[in-house]
């Protein structure tokens, strides 16, 4: 039956419009007005038109499916798996899928308590302290004789034999490659023993005078000195033992003698060695 006006629960309709009260029915080519009540088992196809809700909007429903190239949120916070009653093992595998050849997802990992990524992550800096990484093998890869030992590691110790410099927030490592010997076979000489190396080797014969070049301040070094023939060995000024002058070496042909010591001062001031001998290895 056409109507030319009809108000109900608060609705109206300002063009033609059929109403059908038997099979509660009503239908219309516009609706123009106010809703006011509750509507159901609404049914519209509606293209080229805008929609404003000044009021609050629920849907019910399993699926709600928005076509649209741009989506704006005025809220900072999107909720994601809303319940009565939230818990951590309930939030499990909630997050955000991206469509693609292969979905890309980030999700809550419940298991593991963390976020996961289901492909590579990227960004310009990383921030925290790193102590959870594993599988870091990009840049440097700590070996020890060839075989790696390890890609968790956050401590290296450098011991004796390695040089740690730093400056301006870079930091240089200088590893000696094992202790270094000086052999020489001084006769009726001055020898000067060469401390950038640590072990030294002197055959001697005649009256052999053992003095120093170079050095860093806490070297240790050692002296090994084998008598060809008779010798007689001395020492320069910069050796201080505990004395106060030098033991007797031995002069025989054969004799075998130990000095070991550490730089105490070098530079202007005049370098000092701290000395001790063991003598008669013969």
């Amino acid at each position: 039956m056409p109507s030319r006006a009809s108000n109900l629960a608060g609705f109206s309709t300002s063009l033609s419009t059929t109403i059908d009260l038997n099979a509660g029915i009503i239908t219309a080519t516009s609706f123009v007005g106010n809703l006011t009540g509750t509507a159901t088992g609404l049914s519209a196809n509606a293209t080229g038109t805008n929609l404003t809700l000044s009021g609050n909007l629920t849907v019910n429903g399993t699926q709600t499916v928005i076509n649209t190239n741009v989506l704006d949120i005025a809220d900072k916070t999107i909720g994601i798996g809303s319940t009565s009653a939230p818990s951590d093992s309930l939030a499990n595998g909630a997050g955000i899928v991206i469509y693609g050849t292969t979905n890309k997802t980030l999700t809550w990992d419940n298991a593991n308590s963390r976020m996961a990524f289901s492909t590579n992550v990227y960004a310009p800096k990383y921030f925290g302290d790193g102590s959870g990484l594993q599988g870091v093998v990009s840049g440097v890869e700590l070996k020890q004789a060839g075989s790696t030992v390890g890609t968790s590691i956050t401590t290296v110790n450098f011991q004796s034999g390695a040089t740690l410099t730093a400056g301006s927030g870079i930091g240089t490592v200088t590893i000696a490659a094992g202790i270094q010997t000086e052999a020489a076979t001084p006769n009726n000489t001055i020898v000067f023993l060469d401390l950038s190396k640590q072990d030294h080797k002197l055959t001697v014969s005649g009256i052999t005078t053992i003095r120093t070049t170079g050095g860093s301040e806490g070297d240790s070094h050692t002296v090994r000195i084998v008598n060809s023939g008779i010798a007689t060995v001395a020492f320069g000024t910069a050796f201080l033992f505990p004395s106060g002058s030098p033991p007797s070496f031995p002069t025989t042909s054969g004799a075998i003698s130990l000095l070991s010591f550490t730089v105490h001062r070098v530079g202007t001031a005049g370098t000092q060695l701290l000395a001790g001998a063991s003598l008669n290895f013969s």
